[in-house]
């Protein structure tokens, strides 16, 4: 708490004005009750009454109060170092030190890395490294032990300790800009996402890896871009690294996998924050938390089960025109086939799930009816072409099957709501195909 000190001079004593004292006398106390003071109604003082000469005689000798030291602060306003590290004392919980308060100034407790990279945004400490994280760059440097680089760049730890050691910076001109809340580890690697550059990042022992590349460069240049948040975590259920972009409308949830380096699934649920502890995976929404691969397939934060859906491309052979025949896939029974649209515009009818029949009648109607058989394990439909004509093409009609094209585009859909505590696994998607021509 700051106060202000007046100071009065008399022969004998030095008088102590105080002000801005909480609980402080409002007027002088005994024994100085009778001392001359200029005392202000409804003001709040405490009183300090030092000798000034030694005795207290009528010209005796002035105590020395000896040198005083004098700083001039050119700029003694508070300072905003974005870009630099301070540290403190100790803290040990096993033996009750907590020097936490406390910043020697006779110890080099401070460390800068480069201004011109923008503000540290993250701080990672893994084994010996701290990893620093700034909108520009990334940076790693040793903790509690210094070391020495020889002229063939070799290091070489020294013997003395330190507590941060010289900051290098990981190669590229990539950055966390200023979102913190995309960073996610597991095991060795770093993920996070710099909107500046439109990517997404991972940082493992071969340095950073624009792993947005892989087929989604297009997307996260555009998402990033107009970003007001974005909130990363690993999914230790699915071992995924996940991001959520979200503006103040909209929301692209999706995972990149290891596995295949790829990014595989987009989801609905926009989370407030994403983390895993054991072998769960959470998210943060509305004040509360939710587990998730919880058996509940489709549904998030208690809201209706969405279908799921899956889009994939058959360009076997992409610069042949062919002729789609039949749609197969490997899997369970319950997906459907909700579009299918070829190069050529050319258009298929959906096909139905796989329904297991029970009697006779209906084995015989399904025999006829526009949805997946069964054979082996896998599950197969002919292609109706529902095309419109146009420009005096002329058509066979919907008795014809297939659609031509150079490739075709397949989005399969799974209805949530009708299974919705059971796993429905999609392997494979193809088709039958014969060369044709226009």
């Amino acid at each position: 708490m700051s106060t202000t000190i007046e100071v009065k001079y008399f022969n004998t004593f030095l008088i102590k004005k105080l002000k801005n004292i909480v609980e402080a006398a409002t007027k002088p106390v005994t024994p100085y009750a009778n001392v001359p003071y200029s005392f202000t109604p409804n003001t709040t003082y405490d009183w300090y009454i030092e000798e000034s000469r030694i005795r207290g005689g009528y010209n005796n000798t002035t105590v020395d109060f000896g040198v005083k030291a004098y700083l001039d602060e050119p700029e003694p306003l508070q300072q905003h170092r974005l870009s630099s590290l301070i540290y403190s004392g100790i803290y040990n919980s096993r033996t009750g030190i907590n020097d936490t308060n406390q910043f020697s100034v006779g110890d080099d407790i401070t460390k800068s890395a480069d201004p011109a990279n923008g503000s540290i945004q993250k701080l990672y400490a893994e084994d010996t490294n701290l990893i620093i994280f700034q909108e520009k760059k990334v940076s790693r440097a040793l903790i509690d032990k210094d070391a020495i680089y020889s002229a063939e760049g070799n290091a070489s730890i020294t013997s003395s300790q330190q507590v941060i050691g010289q900051i290098v910076a990981y190669a590229g001109e990539y950055g966390i800009a200023t979102d913190p809340f995309s960073f996610a580890v597991y095991g060795f690697r770093k993920y996070f996402t710099d909107r500046k550059k439109g990517c997404v990042l991972r940082l493992s022992a071969d340095g950073i890896t624009e792993i947005s590349s892989y087929g989604m460069h297009d997307f996260f240049r555009d998402e990033l871009a107009s970003a007001t948040k974005i909130i990363g975590g690993w999914d230790i259920h699915n071992k995924n690294y996940v991001v959520s972009i979200q503006t103040t409308s909209t929301n692209k949830t999706l995972s990149f996998d290891e596995g295949v380096l790829g990014w595989t699934s987009f989801f609905t649920y926009k989370p407030n924050f994403l983390t895993s502890l054991v072998n769960n995976f959470y998210s943060f929404y509305d004040g509360k938390i939710w587990l998730h691969n919880s058996g509940q397939y489709g549904r998030f934060y208690n809201n209706t089960a969405a279908d799921s859906t899956v889009t994939v491309i058959l360009n076997k052979e992409p610069s042949l025109v062919k002729n789609f025949k039949t749609i197969n896939y490997e899997g369970v029974d319950g997906w459907q086939l909700e579009s299918m649209v070829a190069s050529s515009s050319d258009i298929a009818s959906p096909v139905g799930k796989f329904t297991l029949q029970t009697n006779l009648s209906s084995l015989e109607s399904d025999m006829f009816a526009n949805n997946f058989k069964r054979k082996e394990n896998k599950f197969f439909a002919n292609l109706i072409n529902v095309s419109t004509s146009t420009g005096g093409e002329i058509l066979w009609g919907a008795s014809s099957s297939g659609i031509k094209g150079f490739w075709s585009t397949v989005k399969f859909k799974l209805i949530n709501t009708d299974y919705p505590t059971t796993k429905k696994e999609l392997f494979a998607v193809s088709s039958d195909i014969v060369e044709s021509s226009y």
